[in-house]
């Protein structure tokens, strides 16, 4: 018995269709990273599984796909496969069980390259790299456990331009994609640094930033327990929740931050990093100061960002990023500072089809059928399409000989507009009949008039 063909959860299968509106996706988005001047990358799809394990805090840990060692069914084996396998339900690591996994995202894997290749490398660097990663969530909606993360980011360099060149970026891709109303957020994390010291212990940073994170998902009331559970109470959870109630405009969100944590170090630099970008940047898209942005990843130290569908949609972050001053120092290379921003595509691509933002005219393919009348008039046709093709026009011949309404049913289906009908009359005469399947016009054409007619 054949077993029901399936596909692991939280991956797809993509059609012509889907291909090809994500391609249009990239395409805008690949051309404003070449146009402000990045290089692309592309790394490997596994990583050492300690290039990647401490580097996501330990709720991202837990969702990197690990990939068993080979050879772990020799009966030689059997014994080392029991004791890895005893050590990973433990919670521990086991290099006689896995040694290598699925990359968790673009970042890591790129402070890997350039730790390996900084003696060779032009600082500053700039780089984009548009590749698919693996997370073992929970799949839903616009969460999937293989999806694609589009990435630009600038090391070497610590200068503020970098961040308002990246938001730049941002703002480019999305007025270009027709997204004009997503809100591009804005924090820094020295701002929660100091509001961890302000709490009474600037280790509560990470705990801190991992809560906050979920405050859009579980509310306050939830993230007040959590915060509990870390031991951080009284005094500090008022000072938070004081925190993240902080409104208004850009401006007075930055003077209220400022008199609640006036006694912390780094509020003033972080302070006055936010207030330079404001004052050079855009508001189209506009650009959100957001004190409850956390990003909980471990790695980030400086301004960090993140993007908000528009309003009404229903998808919530399709973008994010920010500074990471000693990403590389991960893996021994110190002083190379480095700040990237990311793409959501799988989240960007569902909004976008939410919003019907997609162009007409991305489905076809094909721009004309020859139909196959007879084993003579394909061998004609067969030169015909080679003249097409030679100037870059999509054109197929159908392969047998079937009824013309089968042919024409093809054509329809696959959204080819124009159908050519070649017969022992328009080899003699050298033209063919082509038909227009959305108006239903027909003319004769020479094949200069016909390139010139798909060409246009």
């Amino acid at each position: 018995m054949s077993n029901k063909p399936s596909i692991p959860q939280g991956t797809r299968d993509f059609t012509a269709e889907t291909i090809r509106k994500r391609n249009y996706l990239l395409h805008i988005i690949r051309s404003n990273f070449e146009h402000f001047g990045f290089q692309p990358l592309e790394t490997p799809a596994m990583e050492q599984l300690d290039t990647l394990m401490g580097k996501y805090g330990e709720e991202g840990d837990r969702l990197i796909f690990k990939i068993l060692n080979n050879g772990l069914n020799d009966p030689k084996n059997e014994a080392k496969a029991k004791e890895g396998f005893t050590k990973v339900m433990e919670g521990k690591s086991s290099s006689l069980l896995t040694e290598r996994a699925l990359k968790y995202d673009l970042t890591i894997p790129f402070a890997r390259f350039v730790a390996m290749n900084h003696g060779t490398l032009t600082f500053p660097y700039k780089r984009y790299q548009i590749q698919p990663v693996w997370r073992a969530d929970r799949p839903q909606k616009g969460r999937y456990r293989e999806f694609t993360q589009c990435d630009a980011d600038i090391v070497g360099s610590q200068s503020r331009y970098n961040e308002w060149e990246l938001i730049q970026l941002y703002q480019n891709c999305f007025r270009e994609l027709g997204l004009t109303e997503v809100d591009i957020r804005i924090n820094h994390r020295q701002i929660l640094s100091g509001l961890a010291l302000a709490c009474g212990n600037e280790a509560w940073l990470t705990d801190i930033s991992i809560a906050i994170d979920k405050l859009d998902k579980i509310g306050w009331e939830k993230v007040s327990i959590e915060l509990q559970s870390k031991g951080i109470d009284g005094h500090a959870l008022h000072l938070i929740q004081k925190y993240l109630s902080i409104e208004g405009t850009n401006e007075a969100k930055l003077q209220q931050v400022s008199e609640l944590l006036n006694e912390t170090n780094g509020i003033t630099e972080a302070v006055s990093t936010l207030t330079w970008l404001l004052n050079r940047i855009e508001q189209s898209p506009k650009v959100t100061i957001d004190f409850t942005l956390a990003r909980g990843l471990n790695y980030y130290t400086g301004c960090i960002f993140e993007v908000k569908a528009p309003a009404g949609v229903s998808m919530g972050s399709i973008g994010g990023g920010g500074r990471y001053d000693d990403l590389t120092g991960l893996f021994g290379v110190k002083g190379i500072p480095g700040i990237g921003i990311s793409f959501g595509i799988d989240r960007i691509y569902d909004v976008m089809e939410e919003m019907n933002l997609f162009p007409d005219g991305l489905q076809i393919g094909t721009k004309i059928l020859f139909l196959h009348m007879g084993e003579d008039e394909s061998i004609v046709c067969q030169s015909w399409l080679n003249r097409l093709r030679s100037s870059n026009i999509s054109c197929e011949l159908y392969p047998d000989l079937a009824k013309l309404d089968k042919q024409f049913k093809y054509a329809d289906k696959k959204q080819i507009p124009y159908v050519a009908i070649m017969g022992t009359r328009e080899i003699e005469t050298g033209i063919c009949q082509v038909k227009n399947l959305k108006t239903g016009e027909q003319n004769n054409y020479t094949i200069d008039e016909l390139i010139n007619l798909l060409s246009s």
